[in-house]
């Protein structure tokens, strides 16, 4: 058990574990972004299977694909063109919030379909496939941060989240 000499002790521990938390979470956060990312990069090119509410990805039209062999494009890669939309995949945090998505204005008209063109989900389905990846990162973070870090994490011989 840890005695404090005084309250402003205590108050420096304290203040300590809380920001301990916090960089732990961040990172977790981090690792998040960074997965769910990867997975996002991954299904562009390569027809996805459905997960959820997000239904399997349809052929590609014969006219899209007459389209891209004009433009010198790869057959049989839905949403892959030139790569540019795949190298549109970022993650950013802000505190304890993380944003992960394309910064390709185009990409929305694919996650949700319009009236001419069936939904291609990508963001929505990398979110499902790396749920419990999510959750196990999360929670070990959290836990971390409570019970002081990186030391329990030197105990358990695992990396240091911070």
């Amino acid at each position: 058990m840890t005695e404090f000499s005084s309250m402003g002790a205590l108050a420096i521990h304290l203040a300590a574990a809380a920001v301990t938390e916090i960089r732990c979470l961040e990172h977790g956060l981090d690792e998040c972004g960074k997965r769910l990312v990867e997975t996002m990069k991954g299904e562009i090119g390569h027809y996805q299977q459905g997960i959820g509410q997000f239904e399997a990805w349809g052929e590609l039209a014969e006219s899209t694909e007459e389209q891209k062999a004009r433009n010198g494009y790869p057959a049989e890669a839905p949403l892959e063109a030139s790569g540019k939309m795949r190298d549109s995949f970022k993650h950013e945090r802000h505190g304890l919030e993380v944003i992960a998505g394309s910064t390709d204005p185009k990409m929305v008209w694919h996650e949700f379909g319009t009236l001419r063109m069936v939904p291609r989900a990508v963001v929505g389905p990398a979110v499902l496939r790396n749920k419990e990846c999510i959750r196990r990162t999360i929670g070990r973070a959290a836990v971390e941060g409570l019970i002081g870090g990186h030391a329990i994490h030197r105990m358990l011989g695992y990396d240091s989240l911070i």
